[in-house]
């Protein structure tokens, strides 16, 4: 009988809008945006560890009709080199395979390697229509100023007091 199955994290992960807690502005702007059809096609997600920035870009891109097989999430801590991003350039250019739109949703962007950096921005001048970049990071001011005027910015904020304590209860309750 293995107890822990899944960790908390990941189970209690937000799936949809009406499970993400904390970011309601974030939330009403993307899902606005994603009804109404107006979507850029960059957006820098930042904010502390934990506030949702990759959750939320995993439930915008799936509200967009994104399927997984369209969506390719890259860890730039770890892939932060001008190759990775060079398969990001040659990928772009490839049409989605059952979806209006490729999601590239790179966490901790602010790593990619100043070659990296100069390679991403040339795809973010020319983005493909198809294509749709959703950037998170905890460090902001690491970002080259020529990245950060080509994306639409969000500020994730931290939580309440509150809002942890109610949902500790939630979950505890649910376990």
């Amino acid at each position: 009988n293995n107890f822990m199955s899944q960790v908390l994290y990941r189970k209690y992960r937000p799936e949809k809008w009406s499970e993400v807690i904390g970011q309601d502005q974030i939330v009403s702007v993307l899902k606005s945006s994603a009804e109404k059809n107006s979507i850029a096609h960059a957006y820098l997600f930042s904010g502390s560890r934990g506030t949702g920035k990759t959750s939320i870009a995993r439930i915008f891109a799936h509200e967009l009709k994104v399927s997984n097989n369209d969506i390719y999430e890259i860890d730039a801590a770890s892939n932060r080199g001008i190759d990775d991003i060079r398969e990001i350039r040659d990928g772009v250019h490839v049409l989605p395979l059952n979806s209006p739109y490729k999601a590239y949703i790179i966490d901790e962007v602010h790593m990619l390697s100043g070659s990296a950096f100069n390679a991403f921005l040339k795809i973010l001048e020319e983005p493909p229509a198809h294509v749709k970049f959703l950037l998170a990071t905890t460090e902001p001011h690491k970002l080259p100023e020529t990245i950060i005027s080509r994306v639409q910015r969000f500020e994730f904020r931290k939580f309440s007091r509150q809002e942890i304590i109610d949902h500790l209860i939630f979950i505890a309750s649910q376990e």
